[in-house]
């Protein structure tokens, strides 16, 4: 497979791409890496996801595969080498539904939290998160990885958010270790691998680019 044609069509700051690199660098499978605009998607992004038109695109050979969590599948698949979904049966369906549950509860939270919450809703959307943190705290157990002694799909799925903790626990005012420190502890394990470190953005990073969001966002309703 060395001569295998990969491409990856991104977003800096989005955590689902972060996933890709993370599967990739994991894998050691090179790639080429083309950033994309969310404002003004690039005519290759929409030939290659015509459907949702959004990141994260792998195009292996010329094939567009979309989907975070299915991409990362086909990269385990593809590329035997430093598997990450479990060969068993029964774990393989365990780590796909707790990567769906990042998915359907962790991505959301940040929109509740920072984007339409305020007052009362917003500590009620912290609660869900810390909620759902602590679940996650009782799935990874005493395990050095979701995947057990190494890297492997939930933690994919997850670690990427560890770089925006820093926006949510500064816009919405509370402490994520506080609440979660076997989790943090988890994500300060994660960063210790160069596949992780190298694939996600600085966390203060992440807040100045979600304060500029947040403005050009107000900006745009003021204009409706």
């Amino acid at each position: 497979m060395d001569n295998d044609q990969v491409t990856l069509l991104g977003f800096w700051a989005s955590p689902v791409a972060m996933r890709v690199r993370i599967a990739l660098a994991e894998k050691g499978v090179r790639f080429e890496y083309k950033e994309q605009s969310m404002r003004n998607k690039s005519a290759l992004l929409l030939e290659m996801n015509p459907v949702h038109k959004k990141i994260p695109v792998l195009i292996h050979n010329g094939k567009p595969i979309c989907e975070s969590l299915v991409i990362v599948q086909y990269i385990d698949e593809m590329w035997n080498q430093s598997p990450l979904l479990p060969s068993d049966p029964y774990e393989r369906a365990r780590s796909m539904f707790w990567a769906d549950f990042v998915d359907q509860k962790i991505y959301d939270m940040k929109r509740k939290m920072m984007w339409t919450a305020r007052g009362e809703e917003q500590e009620a959307a912290k609660k869900d998160f810390i909620d759902c943190l602590k679940l996650l705290e009782v799935e990874l157990g005493a395990k050095p990885y979701f995947g057990g002694e190494t890297l492997g799909y939930v933690d994919v799925a997850l670690v990427p958010f560890y770089c925006w903790f820093h926006a949510y626990e500064t816009i919405a005012n509370f402490s994520i270790e506080a609440k979660c420190p076997k989790l943090i502890g988890w994500c300060k394990r994660c960063m210790q691998k160069e596949s992780v470190s190298k694939s996600l953005a600085g966390p203060h990073k992440m807040y100045n680019y979600e304060e500029d969001t947040s403005a050009f966002r107000a900006s745009t309703m003021l204009l409706v």
